[in-house]
């Protein structure tokens, strides 16, 4: 008996291990993205293609982390240069944070003590905001119940004409939709693209603690509703958590699948997608 526990304990212990890998290296998303990129290009030989586009992101990811170090490198440099001499009892100032490539990882307990956010918004808005983001990658995924939590937690916020609403090479913490006005996106202080009414910008904020790669400012007084990575990320956990447990309850059901054990029963719940017929 006393072996048996044991050995459940280990498997827990292990399973918990696994589920921290996965989340800490966004591993999930991680395969989506070569899934979704296999069934685009459709290539001949999908072992090849997957090397070469493991390849192309490891190095794109050692570029970035190469900048981010120069940058913070040219930084510091700076700061030792203008900054004077110590006080005998310093006072630390707040200083703007530094982007981060790694985000977040968030266990069953955060998303078990999210409080959830509702906004009030009157159906006109609701229906700009599903319009706004419905080719949006980040939210095409999202079932009704997510979309509407996603929905409920955007808070409202206005700017007026030249204001900056994000600076290139801040961190990232919030995504926007554009309700009323335009805004100028500028890369390395020259022009880009403009940003109008039902437009988003913003996005990679909700998965990566990147810095901004651009500069967004009000072309017009402007209004916008945005979401922060925290309550974006906690929804999206909580109701994950959810749907895997009754997806593995459903699966332990399957005949077919009886062989399976709780690790791989619940990797393949990750995998269920719901299907709606007319």
């Amino acid at each position: 008996m006393a072996a048996s526990s044991s050995s459940s304990s280990e498997e827990e212990r292990s399973l918990r291990e696994c589920e921290h890998y996965v989340q800490k290296h966004n591993i999930q998303q991680l395969l989506k993205d070569c899934i979704v990129q296999l069934c685009t290009v459709r290539p001949e030989r999908p072992m090849g293609f997957l090397r070469e586009y493991f390849e192309r992101l490891e190095k794109e990811e050692t570029k970035q982390f190469i900048c981010q170090q120069k940058a913070s490198s040219r930084t510091d440099s700076r700061e030792d240069e203008i900054s004077p001499p110590p006080p005998v009892n310093p006072v630390v100032k707040g200083r703007r944070r530094r982007g981060a490539i790694s985000a977040e990882v968030y266990t069953e307990e955060d998303a078990a003590s999210y409080v959830r956010k509702v906004i009030p918004k009157d159906y006109k808005t609701m229906a700009a905001l599903a319009k706004a983001i419905e080719k949006n990658v980040l939210f095409a995924h999202l079932d009704d119940n997510e979309r509407s939590d996603i929905f409920d937690a955007m808070f409202p916020v206005t700017y007026i004409a030249g204001e900056t609403v994000i600076q290139q090479g801040d961190e990232g913490d919030n995504f926007y939709v554009v309700d009323q006005g335009e805004m100028d996106v500028y890369v390395n202080s020259e022009w880009a693209t403009s940003v109008g009414e039902g437009g988003s910008f913003g996005e990679l904020a909700l998965i990566y603690g990147t810095p901004r790669a651009a500069t967004v400012k009000a072309k017009t007084n402007v209004k916008l509703w945005g979401i922060d990575r925290d309550s974006y990320r906690r929804i999206l956990m909580g109701s994950t958590l959810r749907k895997r447990k009754m997806y593995e309850e459903f699966l332990s059901k399957v005949s077919i699948l009886e062989s399976l054990d709780k690790w791989e029963r619940l990797t393949v719940a990750d995998a269920l997608e719901p299907v709606q017929f007319e």
